[in-house]
């Protein structure tokens, strides 16, 4: 043990991260990594719940994804980066909490209903769907981890968590902890499009971009959509590629870009180099190491590897006090 607090954490692989990712949980990570015992896994098994007729892509996304959580900063030596279907014991404590989670719990679950109406191109009546905030504990508690970082908005899955941890303890006694929620903070930074970024959007910016590739996504921008000519004063207030520009412009440039904006000495166009300017630099590094890995698959298959092998202790322990509890061992 660390004598640090233990966190739990994950991300679906449904492809290359974007900056949407990086800032609304990543960056996080990266700092929590220094004060926790930070466990953060791939959520292969949650990538099915809505794309379970196109599982194909998962292997070689899961991969990508620890490529690009190693460029970003996550160190491998000061937390366990694992697969989640490498370690089955997620899979049987899910079981044996589905025999006591109420269904009316998961029914009432917000990020349910909202996903049942926002993919309705998708048959998502399925158990797995439906429990997936079973399974999503199960990730949790399985490590006994003490709090779970999240924005605001996942905040209501926590405490579902919290409340099959606290059911099972009554049924059967004390095993896990109640993980607190750890609210993280989250960028505005939107997409291209100034709405939520998404790689189903196709308005994302990708941590692995080329230089060439991250200027044309810039250039597609919506800027201050009450600005329609060159000569028109901008409002920097509601234009997305500003909020990029306080995030990857220097102090200097923000302050010209905020002033010329405000008074038509810059246009959109030349607006968006700039901030490209500063993207670019930024994400160099990770484009960098990105590469790196890519061309090393060895020192990634020794880390996927070493986190199956740690997780998998830490899991079959938690799972050998479950089973002696509800009698099955």
């Amino acid at each position: 043990m660390t004598g640090k607090k233990r966190i739990v954490s994950g991300m679906r692989p449904t492809g290359a991260l974007h900056l949407g990712n990086y800032h609304g949980a990543l960056a996080n990570w990266i700092t929590m990594q220094n004060d926790y015992d930070c466990f953060f896994f791939v959520a292969d098994w949650h990538a099915l719940t809505s794309d379970y007729e196109n599982p194909a892509h998962i292997p070689a996304f899961t991969r990508q994804m620890i490529v690009d959580w190693l460029s970003a900063g996550l160190s491998p030596e000061k937390c366990t980066l694992f697969v989640q279907s490498h370690i089955k014991e997620h899979a049987e404590l899910f079981l044996l909490l589905s025999m006591i989670t109420p269904v009316p719990w998961l029914e009432r679950n917000p990020t349910y209903k909202e996903q049942i109406e926002a993919l309705n191109n998708k048959d998502l009546s399925t158990l797995g769907f439906l429990g997936y905030p079973v399974l999503q504990a199960a990730d949790i508690i399985i490590y006994k981890a003490e709090g779970v970082p999240v924005g605001i908005d996942q905040a209501p899955h926590i405490e579902i968590t919290r409340e099959i941890a606290r059911r099972f303890n009554h049924l059967f006694g004390p095993v896990f902890p109640e993980p607190a929620t750890i609210l993280t903070q989250t960028s505005k930074i939107l997409g291209l499009d100034r709405r939520k970024m998404s790689k189903s959007y196709q308005n994302a910016i990708f941590l692995s971009d080329t230089p060439e590739d991250i200027s044309a996504r810039v250039a597609m921008m919506i800027t201050d959509p009450q600005r329609m000519r060159r000569s028109d004063p901008g409002n920097p207030d509601i234009c997305n590629v500003f909020e990029f520009h306080k995030i990857y412009s220097d102090a200097e440039m923000v302050a010209t870009v905020n002033a010329d904006c405000r008074t038509a000495g810059i246009g959109c166009v030349e607006c968006k180099k700039l901030m490209a300017k500063g993207l670019i630099h930024a994400l160099a590094p990770i484009r960098e190491k990105n590469q790196y890995y890519s061309d090393h698959p060895e020192q990634v298959d020794a880390v996927i590897v070493a986190g199956r092998e740690k997780a998998g202790r830490v899991a079959a322990e938690t799972l050998a006090q479950v089973r002696a509890a509800v009698r099955l061992d």
